[in-house]
């Protein structure tokens, strides 16, 4: 009987991946949604993920661990001096970069600040605040570049300090944000760091006595759609795009186990857009006309409108209705109109598969040449 022929080549194991990334709110989660999108395209992988809490010590089986990669939340000295020391390919997934040799990817403070400036301030706001949580790096650096921005702006931000006598006191932080609130004008529009802070800010709202969003509007950071959802009432929040993060830090790994350089560089990425819900749902100016006809834009944009559908919305003549639009939020109602298509198009564009074609549909152009324009390409692909 003939010999059976050996294998010409020696198989080849998938990587061994150890993930140290919680998995107890959403925008975790949507990072490791990330890297599974990555291994699945890319792959295959075998990949470790314990137990493990944000700013936790580093757990115990990682001693013991033989693998090829980790990708981490990295978000304390001990966890960056265990990883340093087993000379593995890291890449960090938090904001504060504690390993030097590590490629990290994070959120951009910078875009998020932007994104809630422009949300307050296309509805009429003059009076600004910041609730964070000083003990993170991550919230104090997104305070500071929503304040820098309003100040570019013209305007000033009141910031949320937590009396050292209310750590880890939940119901006294929040009888604090209260009596922060009542010393603050109003209308107020309140950024929050994340959406647990913005619920928080919603739940001292109510004790104080303030309306939201009439007197108060309250946005936060995530988008963890459950949490915005249960809130009474319901939490604007800003988009970020956590899966982009979890996919490049898998990508940089993936080179890194192969051999290949990749820069340890900070690369911040930036938020999808703002989700609006009833927090924020409000135009703070007297012109009860224009903030009927913002309102009727914001909501019916993407449908196919155009200037005659808000003059029968808001009747009066277009020249009136131009103007003071014009002096309330510094737009025209076409201008207004395609710049609700267009920020739902980027969205679209960076968030889905959809082709050019299905998103100029979805988002009210009667052409798909209209989203080509070279005006708004260059800014939608921009960001893809």
């Amino acid at each position: 009987m003939p010999k059976a022929r050996a294998a010409s080549k020696k198989s080849v194991s998938p990587p061994k991946v150890a993930l140290l990334v919680e998995t107890s709110n959403a925008y975790a989660r949507g990072m490791l949604a990330g890297v599974e999108e990555f291994i699945s395209t890319r792959g295959p992988w075998t990949v470790y993920l314990g137990e493990h809490g944000r700013g936790d010590r580093p757990p115990a089986w990682l001693e013991r661990w033989e693998g090829d990669g980790i990708i981490a939340r990295v978000e304390n000295e001990n966890i960056a001096r265990a990883l340093a020391s087993m000379r593995l390919p890291v890449v960090n997934l938090s904001f504060t970069p504690l390993i030097a040799t590590a490629p990290t990817f994070t959120t951009d403070n910078v875009c998020i600040a932007e994104l809630a400036v422009t949300h307050f301030l296309e509805r009429g706001f003059q009076h600004f605040a910041y609730c964070g949580r000083g003990e993170f790096v991550w919230s104090i650096d997104r305070g500071e570049a929503f304040a820098r921005r309003l100040v570019s702006a013209g305007r000033k931000c009141a910031i949320f300090s937590r009396p050292a006598r209310v750590a880890g006191d939940t119901d006294a932080e929040i009888e604090s944000i209260a009596a922060w609130l009542r010393t603050l004008p109003k209308p107020l529009a309140v950024l929050a760091c994340y959406d647990f802070r913005g619920q928080q800010v919603l739940d001292a709202c109510r004790r104080a006595g303030f309306t939201v969003p009439d007197e108060i509007a309250v946005l936060s950071v995530d988008n963890d759609e459950l949490l915005c959802a249960l809130s009474p009432p319901p939490l604007s929040s800003v988009i970020l795009n956590p899966r982009r993060s979890g996919w490049l830090a898998a990508e940089a790994l993936d080179l890194m186990m192969r051999g290949k350089h990749v820069p340890a560089v900070v690369t911040h990425i930036p938020p999808l857009g703002v989700a609006t819900r009833q927090s924020t749902d409000t135009m703070a100016v007297d012109d009860v006309q224009v903030a009927k006809a913002v309102r009727f834009i914001r909501e019916r944009a993407c449908s196919g409108i155009d200037v005659s559908d808000v003059l029968r919305a808001c009747p009066m003549s277009r020249r009136a209705l131009e103007q003071r639009m014009q002096a309330v939020i510094g737009r025209t109602p076409h201008a207004e109109i395609l710049r609700v298509q267009i920020a739902r198009a980027r969205q679209l564009l960076a968030a889905t598969s959809l082709s050019l074609p299905e998103v100029a549909e979805k988002c009210g152009f009667r052409h798909a040449e209209y989203l080509s324009l070279k005006t708004a390409v260059e800014r939608i692909f921009r960001e893809k």
